[in-house]
């Protein structure tokens, strides 16, 4: 019986979830099952993204009749050639012998090593930047090699703004009922440990596409595993740049260890209550013998320290251990603090052969010396331990407050919780709107609320000027575009609706967001206090309208999922970089009096480069 889920009004998701795999790519444990995804639009033409594992194959193929009932299937986009999504394309050419197969060259190749089907005539060969018009839709083809397999690429919608990442963004897990990510159970754990395990060797590469992903307005990420995002899209992008860049998470100590007789575990276990008793709050400690290595690599991608512990086994490293440390090798960790314990009755040797493991990989930090431990732990060997602890809690960061010596700090106000929302107002003709972060209820009857509104904004003139306004208030599923196309531009040298499908007018004649905001408030202005930069206007509500169960934004989800980070560049630059819209002022001193550009910001919401 067919499943399929509609995504968009003319998007659907057309795949399979596989519950009874136990091993994935027969590797990788995967408790909570697997899916495979593949994606039909129908349009013009009925085009579909990529195809399945034949473990899903009969749900598939009801999925795609059922979807398609007497039209023909147009195309097919291969963007990897992995049999997980690729291994039913014979049978596709074969139920719909008129498909055009989109591939680009390197996927040609391998569909004629995979598969016996005639490609003459039936390939459309596409590179880097090529479209492919399904009638409203316009898709676009990245290349995107060795993510994870040379012949990788991305689909991009540009009419619906949607990547079709392959595998990356991907995450192990069966879809339950719902499949955005942000509705159902997410579990950032199992997506860490599939990009580590399955992406994390291709760190360059992975970067290479974050910045071509980077030129495009993505509102949803439609991946070959796991949930579709279309919210907090910019939490996923942030988690990317540091595994793909290898920079920790957290700031933390993963304590591995492998015993024979639970000696080398009883000094792992006193270690780690070492840690904590001076303040080193994240330590996670694992039994290699009895944890999948995927998991520790993905402890490994997450932590800045690493403690490795184990004994000596036939004049070498432990099975579990050496086999772990090859994993990590495989998967070209880097920038790490590690100590390493070795235990050995008679010859301890496992010390310097993890050393020999370790030198191959880049800029890791090896703490000096190596703990030794002979058969078990004496009392008169916790010195060595308690140097060993020291030496890692003095290596973590510890926290710093820096100001200007002023009474009043800056960045003590970014603690305060602010909301999201766009202020709209109309005079005359000309319609406008702005970001702001605060409005308050005042009373509840008569129901009157404050808003803050900068003097440099176009908008704050109209409301004084017309004393009538609507709040549009942002929910949590706002992309940066909202941000830039309101906060990062001014009405008075563009027509900000111009090009806004998502927007309506309520009573008062003033516009406000139908997409993107959970609630609309109309109010008209009684009273008004004038201060330095901003004005702050008393109103009465004349009406307002629940517009979703979205949750709303908050000014923290802005700067941690949804403004990007600033890109790295290979030449560091002289400068400083508003915190509020990542504007960057190149020069050794920022202006006193220097406002923002973009967002209106002054100087004191800079900071220096890093």
């Amino acid at each position: 019986m067919h499943c399929e889920r509609a995504i968009t009004r003319d998007l659907f998701w057309v795949g399979g979830n596989d519950r009874r795999l136990a091993l994935f790519e027969s590797v990788y444990p995967i408790p909570q099952g697997v899916s495979y995804n593949a994606y039909l639009l129908l349009d013009e033409k009925a085009v579909l993204l990529d195809t399945v594992d034949h473990a899903v194959s009969r749900v598939f193929f009801e999925n795609l009749a059922h979807l398609l009932g007497d039209r023909p299937l147009d195309a097919v986009i291969v963007n990897h050639m992995e049999p997980d999504h690729a291994a039913t394309l014979q049978q596709l050419v074969e139920k719909y012998p008129d498909v055009t197969v989109i591939c680009n060259a390197k996927t040609a190749a391998m569909i004629r090593q995979f598969f016996t089907f005639e490609t003459d005539g039936r390939l459309l060969t596409v590179k880097e930047g090529d479209t492919f018009g399904a009638g409203r839709h316009v898709l676009r083809f990245v290349m995107a090699p060795m993510v994870h397999w040379p012949e990788v690429m991305v689909t991009y919608d540009a009419t619906d703004k949607i990547l079709f990442s392959a595998d990356a963004f991907g995450t192990f897990g069966a879809l339950g009922g719902n499949m955005f990510a942000d509705e159902a159970p997410f579990d950032m754990a199992e997506a860490r440990r599939y990009y580590t395990n399955i992406v994390g060797k291709y760190g360059t590469q992975v970067q290479a596409l974050l910045k071509k992903a980077a030129g495009l307005a993505i509102e949803m990420i439609c991946p070959l595993h796991g949930p579709v995002w279309r919210k907090n899209i910019g939490l996923f992008v942030e988690k990317y740049q540091r595994w793909s860049t290898y920079t920790p998470e957290d700031q933390g100590v993963v304590i591995i260890y492998t015993s024979v007789y639970g000696n080398t575990e009883n000094a792992a276990e006193i270690l780690a209550g070492k840690l904590a008793g001076r303040g080193v709050s994240d330590v996670r400690l694992y039994d290699a013998s009895v944890t999948h290595a995927s998991y520790l690599v993905a402890e490994a991608f997450r932590c800045s320290h690493l403690v490795l512990a184990t004994t000596t086994y036939n004049a070498g490293i432990f099975v579990n251990m050496e086999n772990l440390l090859h994993d990590l090798c495989a998967h070209n960790l880097q920038n790490r603090t590690v100590a390493l314990i070795e235990n050995g009755s008679w010859a301890p040797t496992a010390g310097g052969l993890m050393k020999d493991l370790l030198a191959g990989l880049k800029n890791m930090t090896l703490l000096e010396p190596t703990v030794t431990l002979k058969s078990a732990l004496k009392e008169d060997q916790l010195a060595r331990l308690d140097a060993l602890a020291d030496q890692l809690a003095d290596s973590l960061p510890r926290p710093t407050v820096v100001h200007d010596g002023s009474p009043v700090e800056q960045n003590a106000l970014f603690k305060l919780s602010y909301g999201l929302f766009v202020l709209s107002a109309k005079a005359g003709d000309k319609d406008n709107g702005c970001i702001i972060n605060t409005v308050t209820q005042v009373t509840d009857s008569p129901k009157r609320i404050s808003i803050a509104v900068n003097k440099q904004n176009l908008t704050h003139d109209m409301v004084k000027q017309t004393g009538v306004f609507n709040v549009s208030v942002l929910s949590a599923d706002v992309p940066f575009r909202v941000f830039q196309d309101y906060g990062f531009r001014s009405g008075r040298n563009c027509d900000k609706l111009a090009d806004q499908p998502d927007v309506a007018r309520s009573a008062n004649g003033v516009v406000y967001l139908t997409r993107y905001a959970n609630a609309f408030l109309s109010a008209k202005v009684i009273q008004t206090v004038e201060y330095e930069t901003h004005t702050v206007f008393f109103a009465e509500i004349t009406e307002a309208k629940v517009l979703s169960g979205e949750a709303s934004v908050t000014y923290a989800d802005y700067f941690d999922h949804i403004k990007p980070k600033p890109a790295a560049t290979a030449e560091k630059k002289k400068g400083f970089v508003c915190k509020i819209c990542g504007y960057v002022y190149e020069g050794d001193t920022l202006p006193p009096d220097f406002i923002c550009p973009l967002c209106k910001h002054g100087a004191e919401d800079f900071e220096p480069l890093a």
